[in-house]
């Protein structure tokens, strides 16, 4: 397996850069696959700089409709007119978050107009549960409710009579690969939480343990109580390696490098992991 960070936070590369964004390239045994687009055409130009050759991705996933995992998705379907475009059929709402309990007067959701819109949807094959790509690689669709982990902010929709209703991120999904014995868990920013994303991973690789997750966890609206509760968690399936990453928040980022010590593998823009 390995791992090309093309768009991210952060960056230790003098020759790339980094946004409030996320795009991963990811080679399988069998398959080349780009996880989201990032905030921008910033993945191609990190692309250009790492040697790696968007024309020759296989499929691009889209883990969910908000502008920063979405925003590059047009210019990917310029460069590569072969692979197969995955996204959930809500992720072309209007979405709005909330800040300290007042819903935001902006759209964070696809801000693509409407000639990219035509563009991608066009090509693109829209989810609504499972899609295997082949036998080890899957496309979750929506997850699960853990309700014992529940998230903790809240997000909206406009709906088709111009109102706001909540979003239950129905429009998120992850991707998980199998190599070996070892389950690798994509996820974006892990809305529902990465609890319910890692429980409906084992659910779609049954007898298996998550080995590696590697994900934005949103985090950094939780506290402490909460962050703690879920690193135990994670900690039950005695992964190999977690890579927090994007929206995680600093604070829980350093709760899971305290307890899993080099195990817990800080991405960033630029980097490369071979597993």
């Amino acid at each position: 397996m390995k791992i090309v960070f093309l768009s991210e936070n952060k960056t230790e590369m003098g020759n790339c850069r980094a946004e409030f964004g996320l795009s991963m390239y990811i080679e399988t045994h069998d398959m080349k696959l780009l996880f989201d687009t990032g905030a921008s055409n910033l993945f191609e130009d990190n692309a250009r700089v790492l040697g790696v050759d968007l024309r020759d991705v296989d499929a691009c996933i889209i883990s969910h409709g908000h502008f920063d995992h979405t925003n590059g998705a047009p210019r990917f379907c310029e460069i590569n007119s072969k692979a197969k475009f995955y996204i959930h059929e809500n992720a072309t709402r209007e979405f709005f978050g909330t800040t300290d309990g007042e819903i935001d007067d902006y759209n964070c959701g696809i801000l693509w107009n409407q000639q990219d819109k035509e563009t991608v949807l066009k090509r693109a094959q829209l989810t609504h549960g499972p899609l295997w790509l082949n036998e080890d690689i899957v496309i979750s669709g929506p997850i699960p409710d853990a309700p014992d982990f529940k998230p903790v902010e809240e997000f909206y929709f406009r709906s088709i009579s111009g109102g706001l209703e909540p979003d239950t991120m129905d429009h998120e999904q992850f991707l998980a690969v199998r190599e070996g014995e070892n389950i690798f868990l994509f996820s974006g920013c892990s809305h529902k939480g990465i609890v319910a994303a890692m429980e409906y991973a084992k659910d779609l690789f049954p007898g298996n343990k998550i080995t590696h997750v590697v994900a934005g966890m949103h985090l950094f609206g939780a506290t402490d109580e909460m962050r703690k509760k879920v690193i135990d968690r994670i900690a039950l399936e005695e992964p190999k390696i977690v890579m927090p990453m994007h929206c995680t928040g600093m604070n829980a980022i350093c709760m899971m490098r305290e307890r899993f010590g080099k195990a817990c593998v800080l991405a960033s823009a630029g980097k490369t992991y071979e597993m």
